[in-house]
Protein backbone atom coordinates (compact mmCIF):
# COMPACT_ATOMS: atom_id res chain seq x y z
CA UNK A 1 0.00 0.00 0.00
CA UNK A 2 1.56 3.06 -0.85
CA UNK A 3 0.53 6.51 0.26
CA UNK A 4 -1.06 9.71 -2.28
CA UNK A 5 0.73 12.78 -1.74
CA UNK A 6 0.49 14.77 -5.01
CA UNK A 7 -2.41 17.48 -4.91
CA UNK A 8 -3.58 16.26 -8.26
CA UNK A 9 -4.07 12.67 -6.79
CA UNK A 10 -6.10 14.52 -3.98
CA UNK A 11 -8.19 15.99 -6.35
CA UNK A 12 -9.45 13.32 -8.47
CA UNK A 13 -10.15 11.10 -5.66
CA UNK A 14 -12.46 13.84 -4.83
CA UNK A 15 -14.59 13.72 -7.75
CA UNK A 16 -15.27 9.45 -6.77
CA UNK A 17 -17.97 7.94 -4.15
CA UNK A 18 -17.88 9.65 -0.42
CA UNK A 19 -19.12 7.77 2.67
CA UNK A 20 -19.70 10.07 6.16
CA UNK A 21 -18.61 8.48 9.31
CA UNK A 22 -18.72 10.69 12.80
CA UNK A 23 -14.75 11.21 13.00
CA UNK A 24 -13.97 11.18 9.24
CA UNK A 25 -15.03 11.21 5.62
CA UNK A 26 -13.69 8.42 3.36
CA UNK A 27 -13.84 9.17 -0.60
CA UNK A 28 -12.61 6.68 -3.11
CA UNK A 29 -11.56 6.42 -7.11
CA UNK A 30 -10.98 3.43 -8.81
CA UNK A 31 -8.07 3.45 -10.97
CA UNK A 32 -7.95 2.05 -14.94
CA UNK A 33 -3.89 1.32 -13.85
CA UNK A 34 -2.24 -1.76 -12.60
CA UNK A 35 -0.90 0.16 -9.23
CA UNK A 36 -1.61 -0.77 -5.91
CA UNK A 37 -4.12 0.47 -3.47
CA UNK A 38 -3.37 4.33 -2.49
CA UNK A 39 -4.04 5.90 0.68
CA UNK A 40 -3.95 9.73 1.62
CA UNK A 41 -5.09 11.67 4.56
CA UNK A 42 -5.75 15.26 4.51
CA UNK A 43 -7.00 17.34 8.33
CA UNK A 44 -8.27 20.65 7.40
CA UNK A 45 -7.49 23.68 9.72
CA UNK A 46 -10.50 24.12 10.97
CA UNK A 47 -10.12 20.93 13.10
CA UNK A 48 -7.99 22.50 15.39
CA UNK A 49 -4.01 23.72 16.10
CA UNK A 50 -1.54 21.89 14.33
CA UNK A 51 -0.43 19.40 17.55
CA UNK A 52 -4.86 18.47 17.34
CA UNK A 53 -4.22 17.59 13.57
CA UNK A 54 -1.12 15.75 13.36
CA UNK A 55 -3.02 13.72 16.34
CA UNK A 56 -6.11 13.28 13.81
CA UNK A 57 -3.79 12.51 10.87
CA UNK A 58 -1.81 9.78 13.40
CA UNK A 59 -4.74 8.12 14.53
CA UNK A 60 -6.13 8.09 10.77
CA UNK A 61 -2.95 6.27 9.91
CA UNK A 62 -3.05 3.84 12.40
CA UNK A 63 -6.63 2.94 11.18
CA UNK A 64 -5.23 2.44 7.60
CA UNK A 65 -2.22 0.07 8.92
CA UNK A 66 -4.99 -2.28 10.94
CA UNK A 67 -7.10 -2.74 8.56
CA UNK A 68 -7.24 -5.66 6.88
CA UNK A 69 -5.51 -5.06 3.33
CA UNK A 70 -8.14 -7.38 1.89
CA UNK A 71 -11.15 -4.73 2.64
CA UNK A 72 -9.13 -2.34 0.27
CA UNK A 73 -10.59 -2.48 -3.38
CA UNK A 74 -7.07 -3.06 -5.44
CA UNK A 75 -6.36 -0.19 -8.26
CA UNK A 76 -7.87 2.00 -5.89
CA UNK A 77 -6.84 5.45 -4.37
CA UNK A 78 -8.63 6.41 -1.43
CA UNK A 79 -8.96 9.13 1.18
CA UNK A 80 -9.71 9.49 4.76
CA UNK A 81 -10.63 13.19 5.55
CA UNK A 82 -10.35 13.62 9.22
CA UNK A 83 -12.78 15.89 11.98
CA UNK A 84 -12.47 16.90 15.29
CA UNK A 85 -14.24 14.25 16.82
CA UNK A 86 -11.50 11.50 15.72
CA UNK A 87 -9.88 13.01 18.76
CA UNK A 88 -12.04 11.65 21.38
CA UNK A 89 -13.89 8.83 19.35
CA UNK A 90 -12.67 5.14 20.75
CA UNK A 91 -10.35 3.95 18.37
CA UNK A 92 -11.69 0.11 17.96
CA UNK A 93 -15.30 2.09 17.17
CA UNK A 94 -13.10 4.57 14.40
CA UNK A 95 -11.84 0.78 12.99
CA UNK A 96 -15.44 -0.34 12.68
CA UNK A 97 -16.47 2.91 11.26
CA UNK A 98 -14.05 2.21 8.64
CA UNK A 99 -15.19 -0.82 7.94
CA UNK A 100 -18.44 -0.02 7.59
CA UNK A 101 -17.69 2.74 5.03
CA UNK A 102 -16.03 0.85 3.05
CA UNK A 103 -18.61 -1.45 2.63
CA UNK A 104 -20.89 1.22 1.65
CA UNK A 105 -18.75 2.47 -0.27
CA UNK A 106 -18.62 -1.14 -2.81
CA UNK A 107 -22.38 -0.70 -2.27
CA UNK A 108 -22.10 2.40 -3.87
CA UNK A 109 -19.16 1.39 -6.89
CA UNK A 110 -21.53 -1.68 -7.14
CA UNK A 111 -24.36 -0.08 -7.95
CA UNK A 112 -23.01 3.17 -10.70
CA UNK A 113 -21.36 -0.38 -12.31
CA UNK A 114 -24.55 -1.75 -13.15
CA UNK A 115 -26.44 1.16 -14.08
CA UNK A 116 -23.30 2.45 -16.20
CA UNK A 117 -23.78 -1.07 -17.83
CA UNK A 118 -27.14 -0.10 -18.98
Amino acid sequence: MERLRQRVDFLAVADGARVAAPAFTLQSRRRDDAGPVRVGFTVTKKNGTATERNRIRRRLRELVRRLDVMALRPHSDYVLIGRRAALSRDFNTMLDDLGNALGRLDRQNAKQDTSARR
